[in-house]
């Protein structure tokens, strides 16, 4: 493990998931033994507005806040939300939009969240029978084989 700081932005609106995938994300980081951080801004959440949070992780983290121009990752799951967090992006960040799966194939609209999971995970080094433990310890018995194929769906759409 280097001394690099892995930093995610996860963006949407109230309702779509983000703090449950963030949630994940740094359950998952944390099962894959990275020191992690996270913060949420809620915004006007119940009312569809923006939610935005960060994860942050690596050998050491200090702040839980990722600095404008730092991000590595940009995750979205409202596509209007891309313009006003891109600020956050460095230069060469990946941008992971809902457009990276196939949203009629999902199990379920809902999962989206957890489908950019899948495609996300592709590119971080955390197993992924790891990022499979995060979501059994964080999803219900009902939800958990649906996002898990939403999850399986999302690695898959990064290979074609």
């Amino acid at each position: 493990m280097d001394d690099r700081v892995v930093n995610i932005v996860v963006a949407g609106l109230g309702g779509q998931g983000v703090l449950t995938a963030s949630d994940i994300l740094a359950d998952a980081a944390f099962r894959g033994g990275y020191d992690v951080k996270k913060a949420e801004v809620h915004g006007m959440s119940q009312r569809g507005g923006s939610v935005t949070s960060d994860v942050r992780f690596g050998r050491r983290v200090y702040s839980p806040m990722v600095p404008v121009g730092e991000a590595d990752y940009l995750l979205v799951l409202e596509p209007t939300q891309l313009e006003p967090n891109r600020r956050y992006l460095k230069p060469d960040g990946v941008v992971i939009a809902p457009d990276r799966v196939e949203a009629d194939s999902l199990p379920s609209r809902r999962s989206l969240n957890v489908a950019l999971l899948g495609v996300l995970s592709t590119h971080l080094d955390i197993p992924e029978r790891t990022w499979l433990g995060a979501l059994s310890a964080r999803l219900s018995e009902r939800l958990l084989e649906p996002n898990r194929q939403a999850f399986q769906l999302g690695r898959i759409s990064t290979s074609k």
